[in-house]
Formats: structure tokens, C-alpha cells, sequence
């Protein structure tokens, strides 16, 4: 059996490519654009490139990041806007240096509203307006991160219709996976969130879909493969191999 040799840090210096460190942590959160990461450390593609991903499922999107930035991930599935807000210093956490290392998808994000809403009529978006602004009905959204393309599509949609995200409803953050659920309680009136969890809420019964993303900005960019720019300047070799078995495995 061939062995692929171990580099040590900065090993690029002395002409090496092979994986400055060869076993990380990814993290992921449960959605489909999450696929070829998996698929990179699942089915040997990794292993080509001289490396093992270890997965780490993570519950929310304020976890991932916390664990990106402290460096207890090596790399992760994130959202593009989650990024950016860090390297910025948004959104709570101070500013820390970030990488993009590659595009992971575009698209596939939905906008959906509760049974209860469909059931009174509300099925078009001047019904949702009409509803918005009545006194005393107050809607609430869950969109999945103060900070990422879910909250970015769910305001600039609500806007586009006349309804001001800001002050005509109300804004929760949800996990992706806990999306249905929160339907199904009546704690939220529509929500903003990536598959499967937009489609599973239709086809249990929990509402349906009003609006795609790839509606409001068509090829969006959505999830990429992050890292801490230290991780990217530290381990060159590894960022480099970790992107060819993503590609590989996309």
C-alpha cells in the first residue's frame, strides 16, 4: 500500500506539497449544501490528497463560527456571510482574520410560511403585506444567523413587498434542523433557511414554500469552505490539499 509522507509545518518552504498537517477538524451543519465536504471525507477523496477530515456536525451557525475562530475547527462548511461579518468584527464577536478557500453552492434557499397563514389565505406575497400591516398582527420569521444569507434574503424580500424587517415583524434565530418544529409549536409565522429543512417542512405539512433565493439574486453565492487566515498561511499545503478533494468530490 502506497503511504503519502507527512510533511512537517512550513514544509512548502523547503519544496515539499504534502499536507503540512494531515488530519482536521471540518465542521458542517445538517443541509444539503453541506454534501461534498462529506462526500471528500467519507469516500477516500481526502485520502488522496494526503489528508483525513474528521467532521464535526455543529448545532447552530454561533457555534461554528466560535470554534472556527478559537481554532478548534480547522476549516468549515459556512455561510458566505458569516465570513465576512467576522473578519469585520459584526455581529458580536470581535474581528478576527478569515479565508475563503473555495465556493461550495449557489442557490437552494427558501422563504416558506405556516399552515395557519395558508389556511387564513395568505398564499401570495400582497396577502403577507396586506396581513403585515394590520394592527395588532404581529408576524414573526426565524431566518438562521443575524449575519448570513438566510437573514439577508428573508429582510431584502420583506422589503421588496413593502413590509420593513425591522419594524413591521419580528426576527428570531432558528437552527436550520429546528426550522419545522418551531412551525409546527406556532412559536414562528415563516422562516428563512437552506434544504432539506425548507422542503421537509412541505412535505410534512408544515406550510409551504412562498419564495426562493435564486428568485431574489439569481446564481447567489451561499455556502463556502472557511478557515482562519492563520489556518491558510500556517498550513498552506493542507488548505491547498483539502480544496482538491472538495473539488474532487464535487
Amino acid at each position: 500500500m502506497n503511504t503519502v509522507p507527512r510533511a512537517t509545518p512550513l514544509a512548502w518552504v523547503n519544496g515539499s506539497d504534502a499536507p503540512e498537517k494531515p488530519s482536521l477538524n471540518i465542521g458542517y451543519m445538517a443541509l444539503t449544501d453541506c454534501a461534498s465536504v462529506v462526500v471528500a471525507a467519507t469516500q477516500g477523496f481526502a485520502q488522496q490528497h494526503g489528508l483525513t477530515l474528521n467532521l464535526k456536525r455543529q448545532g447552530s451557525w454561533a457555534g461554528l463560527r466560535d470554534k472556527l475562530v478559537s481554532g478548534e475547527l480547522d476549516a468549515a462548511h459556512c455561510l458566505y456571510g458569516l465570513v465576512y461579518a467576522v473578519h469585520l468584527g459584526i455581529g458580536g464577536v470581535p474581528a478576527s482574520e478569515m479565508a475563503v478557500l473555495m465556493g461550495l453552492n449557489q442557490n437552494a434557499q427558501a422563504i416558506n410560511l405556516s399552515p395557519a397563514l395558508q389556511r387564513k389565505g395568505v398564499t401570495n406575497p400582497e396577502a403577507l403585506a396586506r396581513l403585515a400591516h394590520q394592527h395588532g398582527a404581529r408576524l414573526t420569521f426565524a431566518q438562521t444567523f443575524p449575519t448570513g444569507t438566510h437573514a439577508m434574503w428573508l429582510y431584502y424580500w420583506l422589503a421588496s413587498q413593502g413590509i420593513h424587517p425591522l419594524r413591521d415583524v419580528d426576527s428570531v434565530v432558528v437552527p436550520p434542523a429546528q426550522m419545522a418544529a418551531h412551525i409546527q409549536a406556532g412559536r414562528i409565522d415563516g422562516f428563512c433557511v437552506g434544504e432539506p429543512w425548507a422542503a421537509d417542512a412541505v412535505a410534512t405539512g408544515q406550510g409551504f414554500t412562498l419564495a426562493t433565493s435564486q428568485s431574489i439574486w439569481p446564481d447567489h453565492p451561499e455556502k463556502v469552505l472557511a478557515c482562519a487566515r492563520a489556518f491558510a498561511e500556517q498550513y498552506p499545503n493542507s488548505a491547498r490539499a483539502l480544496i482538491k478533494a472538495v473539488l474532487a468530490a464535487s
